[in-house]
């Protein structure tokens, strides 16, 4: 498998801030010139690039001389912003050295949780891509608040390989790769060579916690993995530090963990849902509804329907969870919560007598859910 990413033609590269900041000690010039350089590489192959990078916060904690990282949500806006002014910097100053212009794209999960919203962003990156604009992407840390976090970069990037339908997602960590235990805990474990994204026995290997300066774990990565697998993006867990990375995937020599996607890329508005991070609200199906979603991709009706949750309008974007509360799916739904209530577990040739109109006959309609386990 990893021969065919030769062939693979738009890349989204994630950085973590360990490796950018050179584990706090202030941005590693010589490992972003590195980078530069093997992306500029790739670039002269073909390739399309979107870049992700941590380390605005990291960076601006190291330039207001705090000791480490705070948790106060208004220290953290203004390390970002203090710290993304050296970060864009960096990278627009290596990038001219090979007469390559850059750009800026600060997100939030708003940008993308709005439909015109994310299809702004979705035009302008791919006219950034046309135009041979290298996309340095970030959160924009410095006006997100707690409730509307991505909560890392890891699942930014995936979201970003989504919205522009990337082939590949590098994650470049401090890390080799995925192991089968905690490397830190077991010496002996053994790093995963490939493996579907959607294995749930990858979520058991990985270890929670994350770095000092960071905000994501090996977790997040198979996480964002597993969205990006969605638009139809293998990823690529590997090691920053590795001298040429960049250079051995595009060659086919690529190391660390390769994770492939197992299921067709879903079409757009479809990745648009499955990229959602929020939902209003919760609805809870039978065992024959779950097996009709998952077996035969039909449409969600209100009769497989045994629970109502939370508060939801019409169009919202409720999961569907099985009678063990696993999410199975999520959707756009027809009906405000109160109406789901009433409906839930009646046919569809009642909805008139129950309400007095009748909107649709789905509850939620196959082309507005996604399948998520």
């Amino acid at each position: 498998m990893r021969k065919t990413l030769t062939d693979d033609r738009r890349w989204v590269i994630k950085v973590g801030s360990a490796l950018v900041t050179d584990n706090g000690q202030g941005l590693d010039h010589e490992r972003i010139r590195d980078w530069v350089r093997q992306m500029v590489a790739a670039r002269e192959r073909g390739v399309e690039l979107v870049m992700v990078s941590s380390g605005s916060v990291a960076e601006g904690v190291q330039r207001l001389g705090w000791p480490e990282r705070p948790s106060a949500l208004h220290q953290l806006q203004a390390a970002a912003a203090v710290g993304q002014m050296g970060l864009v910097q960096a990278y627009e100053s290596e990038f001219q050295r090979y007469g390559l212009k850059t750009a800026q794209v600060l997100l939030t999960h708003e940008d993308l949780a709005d439909r015109q919203r994310y299809l702004n962003a979705r035009v302008t990156l791919r006219a950034l891509l046309e135009l041979g604009v290298i996309p340095v992407v970030n959160e924009n840390d410095t006006v997100a608040t707690e409730e509307i976090r991505f909560g890392d970069n890891d699942t930014l990037a995936a979201l970003v390989s989504n919205l522009i339908e990337a082939d590949l997602l590098v994650i470049l960590t401090d890390q080799p790769g995925l192991f089968d235990r905690d490397p830190r805990a077991f010496p002996e474990a053994t790093l995963v060579d490939e493996a579907a994204a959607d294995d749930a026995g990858l979520l058991a290997m990985c270890s929670d916690a994350p770095g000092v300066l960071g905000s994501g774990g090996m977790r997040a990565k198979v996480l964002a993995a597993r969205r990006a697998a969605r638009a139809g993006a293998a990823t690529l867990i590997a090691s920053g530090r590795d001298t040429g990375v960049l250079e051995a995937i595009a060659t086919g020599h690529a190391p660390g963990t390769l994770l492939t996607p197992s299921r067709e890329r879903l079409v757009a508005r479809k990745q648009w849902i499955a990229g959602q991070l929020q939902v209003q609200g919760k609805l809870w199906l039978d065992a024959g509804a779950v097996a009709v979603l998952r077996d035969q991709g039909r449409s969600l009706l209100a009769v497989g329907v045994t629970g109502v949750e939370g508060v939801f309008g019409r169009g919202d974007l409720v999961a569907c969870l099985d009678p063990q509360g696993q999410e199975v799916a999520r959707g756009l739904v027809n009906y405000d919560s109160s109406a789901a209530r009433t409906l839930a577990g009646s046919s569809s040739d009642q909805i008139e007598a129950l309400l007095g109109y009748v909107t649709e006959p789905e509850l939620v309609h196959r082309d507005n859910l996604v399948l998520t386990a």
